[in-house]
């Protein structure tokens, strides 16, 4: 049997994606910028996805940018947005346990150019520390960076509750928020949630890979990062990669159906996993793991265990996870989000992320428990030699 636990690292497409894609690659191939009929039939395509988009976030069209994926995404809200409104301030603020794609723009424009950047920690949960983001918030801050949803522990930020405070303490600070861990499982709103720019990623929601959006708020100043022939109104310039953005407007139509069920499975087939992982000795979930988390996120940590040797035991019992966030390289380092919520020194180098998708069974939750009673003593009494 095989088991799929890694749909925070990518997903599944769902099947009307895998047919949108192949449909404008092989028969309404255009390039959406051509004057001719395929062009118009792309430049129509492009149009349906930021439709689609929008309406899951209560958007307008003319708010949604396409990027190649949750990375320039980032990119482009943090520096963008720095470089747009540096005669305004150039402090700007994150937290220290932000994904590689945002924590790594604040030290380079710290670092390359010139901009003053505050560090929030965060809780034993891995949730912003409010009180110290408030107070680090001056005069001359023009931009705050917040992701939604921890991609390691499954932490969830009150986004809306942390949007309200940041502009009642300065109304001119942005706001962005690495939404890709959440967009597809929660409902967000930016406008209600004081939210000024939100990355999101194809590939976290079935939808393809090598596709994302930034929503920009009307009026909001952003500097472009990419510069060519002006497509998307000159911010985002370079030929449309319309099956990427077709499928991915589909996968974001079909995420958001029925969505309170998928959740509620999700939270279903989470319980069970972290009910069933709990009974193992020697294992200790970090941070929260109930309704107040993620629904789709669990890391565990296994005592005497090198996190590198259990995931190719499982993965030769068909189980795919991941150590760390399996985003940034295929070669685990140790954990800025695990040291932040202060796990033990021991457990950094024994913990794997376990994640979940509509697609996940109670089968494959079952048959990674089992394997995990059966492997976890054996390879115990294998590290002790």
């Amino acid at each position: 049997m095989e088991a799929y636990l890694d749909n925070s690292a990518t997903t599944k497409v769902f099947e009307s994606v895998k047919d949108l894609v192949i449909k404008t690659m092989t028969e309404d191939f255009g390039n959406p910028s051509s004057l001719h009929n395929k062009g118009v039939e792309a430049e129509a395509y492009v149009k349906a996805a930021a439709e689609a988009v929008a309406r899951t976030l209560k958007a307008d069209p003319s708010e949604i940018i396409f990027t190649s994926g949750g990375t320039e995404s980032n990119n482009m809200a943090i520096i963008g947005a720095a470089r747009a409104n540096r005669r305004a301030g150039k402090h700007i603020i994150t937290s220290t346990i932000e994904h590689p794609s945002v924590y790594n723009v604040f030290g380079y424009l710290e670092e390359e150019e010139g901009f003053s950047v505050d560090y929030i920690p965060v809780d034993e949960y891995g949730r912003l520390r409010q009180d110290v983001l408030l107070s680090a918030i001056r005069e001359d801050t023009i931009l705050v960076s917040v992701m939604y949803v921890n991609n390691e522990i499954g932490s969830v930020n009150p986004i809306g509750e942390i949007g309200a405070k940041i502009k009642e303490k300065n109304s001119r600070t942005l706001f962005h928020v690495d939404a890709i861990q959440a967009y597809g499982k929660y409902r967000i709103y930016p406008r209600r949630e004081q939210i000024d720019l939100l990355s999101a990623s194809g590939h976290k929601i079935h939808g393809p890979k090598g596709v994302g959006f930034l929503y920009v708020k009307s009026g909001t100043k952003l500097l472009p990062v990419v510069y060519g022939g002006g497509q998307q109104k000159g911010m985002r310039s370079g030929t449309h990669n319309v099956p990427g953005i077709a499928g991915m407007g589909e996968a974001a139509r079909e995420i958001y159906e029925n969505h309170e069920e998928k959740i509620k499975t999700m939270y279903r087939r989470k319980k069970l996993f972290v009910e069933l992982v709990s009974s193992l000795a020697g294992t200790k979930i970090n941070g929260l793991s109930g309704e107040e988390s993620a629904p789709h996120v669990v890391s565990v940590s296994f005592e005497g265990i090198k996190s590198e040797v259990l995931l190719h035991a499982l993965e030769e019992r068909g189980i795919c996870v991941s150590s760390g966030s399996a985003c940034s390289s295929n070669h685990p380092a140790v954990s800025g989000t695990l040291n932040g919520i202060g796990v033990k020194r021991e457990l950094l180098d024994a913990t794997l992320r376990f994640s979940f998708s509509v697609f996940t069974t109670e089968e494959e939750i079952r048959y990674c428990a089992e394997v995990l009673e059966e492997l976890l003593p054996v390879l115990r009494r294998y590290m002790r030699r």
